[in-house]
């Protein structure tokens, strides 16, 4: 059974979600100091859960968003395997589920509820 990360890389914070392939589990966000910090704090996720699989989210329509993130993934020194989903209405899903129900953008919650969305987009799409 795969261990799967997602995450959802944005400027300030960093949506975290773990999967052993059948529950998918938004974990706290990662909250950007510095890239390195992000960088370190995202390997240190990927091997609490020994992850195989890194699951990302890239918006493709966005094309300055996809080079930053691209650049983070590359600073990751993570030998399985990743792999790029579009996440460019996943934000916008989430937003809609929770409407009501989480009040703080800020806290990273949200973020990581993407990225648990990004790795049931990416099991639907194996099975």
């Amino acid at each position: 059974m795969e261990k799967i990360i997602g995450i959802d890389v944005g400027l300030k914070r960093i949506g975290v979600a773990f999967s052993n392939g059948s529950v998918v589990v938004p974990l706290p966000a990662v909250i950007r100091k510095n890239r390195n910090q992000a960088a370190k704090e995202v390997m240190d996720k990927i091997n609490e859960y020994k992850a195989d699989v890194l699951v990302v989210g890239l918006p493709m329509t966005n094309e300055e968003m996809q080079r930053r993130i691209k650049h983070f993934i590359s600073l990751l020194d993570f030998n399985g395997s990743t792999v790029f989903i579009d996440e460019s209405y996943t934000s916008a899903e989430v937003e809609e589920e929770i409407k009501g129900v989480i009040k703080h953008k800020k806290d990273g919650r949200i973020d990581s509820l993407v990225a648990k969305k990004l790795i049931e987009n990416y099991l639907a799409r194996k099975s």
